[in-house]
């Protein structure tokens, strides 16, 4: 039998026997695509590096699992690869958001822009919801279920029993008369 370079569905299933071999040539065949995707998603090299190998990674710890849906692992790498880039960039935002000042190097001037930057962004916010208190009653209520609670455009059309285009039609009148008047205050 032929160990050497085969198509992607027999190199997957010698993978999941744990060919190391297939598992050269899946790299080889398909690293420099999945390393061009990962670029366009990470950062930084060392980002890169690691989402790439992280990739491989899974392909050879799954390969079993996998079923393809063609004769090529490249979509199922590249899938993978973007949800891998996408932990990473939470992982990292979250590292980012619970990082503290050490006690010794507090910086007074970025705790005070950092707290006039909080009290400007509530300020826009108290602006926008007088506005939105502004609007007629159907679309504040609209906006107040779509646009401030989240609640999805069905949702939100049965529980005013309206129709969900009509929920949408509202949404995007009340969006433009908002995104007016901001720019009616900023002038």
């Amino acid at each position: 039998m032929d160990r050497g370079a085969g198509a992607d569905p027999d190199l997957l299933r010698r993978l999941a026997e744990g060919d190391e071999t297939a598992l050269s040539i899946v790299f080889d065949r398909h690293a420099k695509a999945v390393t061009r995707y990962a670029w366009a998603l990470a950062p930084t090299r060392q980002d890169v590096e690691e989402i790439v190998q992280d990739t491989f990674v899974t392909v050879w710890r799954r390969a079993g699992e996998i079923t393809l849906a063609d004769s090529s692992l490249l979509p199922w790498l590249l899938v993978t690869c973007r949800y891998l880039a996408l932990n990473s960039a939470r992982k990292s935002a979250r590292a980012h958001a619970d990082a503290l000042p050490d006690e010794g190097s507090t910086d007074l001037a970025a705790l005070a822009r950092g707290h006039r930057d909080a009290q400007e962004a509530r300020e826009r916010l108290r602006w926008v919801l007088d506005e939105i208190e502004r609007l007629e009653p159907t679309d504040r209520r609209v906006c107040e279920l779509c646009l401030v609670e989240g609640m999805p455009y069905a949702e939100a059309a049965s529980v005013l029993g309206i129709s969900v285009g009509a929920v949408k039609q509202r949404v995007s009148r009340s969006r433009l008369r908002l995104r007016k008047a901001v720019m009616a205050d900023e002038n």
